[in-house]
């Protein structure tokens, strides 16, 4: 399954960093296609990220994974537990891009080893059909945030296997001493050469954005077929506030 198998709709997520399952399924009910689980700032254990899958998938949307770091141990048992694609974070090159591929994919074309639990049903599913299928039932996901992968973006998008990048602004504007600053120019100019670039190879391309909707207006101009739109504590502050803001105010 994959959410980015639409067509001309924007595809919607937000990020999960807490460990609560059931903030998952309330997205999936709300409407959004996919969330992202973030195991590389969150403090998301395996058994945690199970139950985030489990419940994504219960409402009916997407489960991706942003694992910690571009390391085969970390991606095989998330592959195992039936996540439907793999973010790895902070791709600088091209020997990157493919061991992230490769992480994703059995022999001969990749080194993922062989012990599907969950994505196999345990067992109710044949585990040798499920191994014809699942070089491209799960979505590797490369972000794009440092200068180096700019630089060396054309190598990385020639990379074959890769399905899809997400170019993560505040890290990119970071790698140039720039951090936070989003909306400079020199992060704009190369948010402008990654837009140049995907479309060049023909490849969908995702952002991270805010919650404010101006902010992802900016990404829809420049042709992402995605986004994921800030995250769990970031919204649940937002409303937060603004309900609490309004409920002041009633006595003033």
């Amino acid at each position: 399954m994959s959410c980015l198998d639409k067509k001309k709709e924007l595809v919607v997520g937000t990020m999960l960093q807490s460990n609560d399952s059931c903030i998952a399924e309330l997205f999936g009910r709300v409407g959004y296609d996919f969330v992202w689980i973030d195991a590389e700032h969150g403090p998301l254990d395996k058994g945690d990220i199970l139950k985030m899958i489990m419940a994504a998938q219960g409402a009916g949307i997407a489960a991706f994974v942003r694992v910690a770091w571009n390391d085969p141990v970390l991606v095989k048992p998330i592959i195992d537990m039936g996540a439907d694609g793999i973010i790895f974070p902070m791709t600088f090159n091209a020997e990157d891009a493919r061991r992230a591929v490769r992480s994703c994919l059995y022999p001969p074309a990749g080194n993922r080893s062989s012990g599907p639990i969950r994505v196999i049903s345990y067992g109710f599913d044949n585990e040798l059909e499920y191994i014809k299928k699942s070089d491209s039932s799960i979505w590797k996901i490369l972000q794009i945030e440092h200068i180096d992968a700019v630089n060396n973006l054309d190598e990385i998008l020639s990379v074959e296997g890769i399905d899809t990048i997400h170019v993560g602004p505040w890290d990119l504007s970071g790698s140039i001493g720039l951090l936070a600053q989003t909306e400079h120019p020199e992060v704009q100019k190369l948010c402008d050469i990654i837009e140049k670039k995907v479309k060049e190879h023909r490849i969908p391309f995702g952002a991270g954005t805010g919650p404010d909707v101006k902010s992802v207006e900016k990404w829809v101009a420049r042709g992402v077929s995605w986004v994921n739109v800030s995250a769990d504590y970031e919204l649940l502050v937002k409303s937060a506030s603004e309900i609490l803001r309004e409920v002041r105010n009633l006595k003033k």
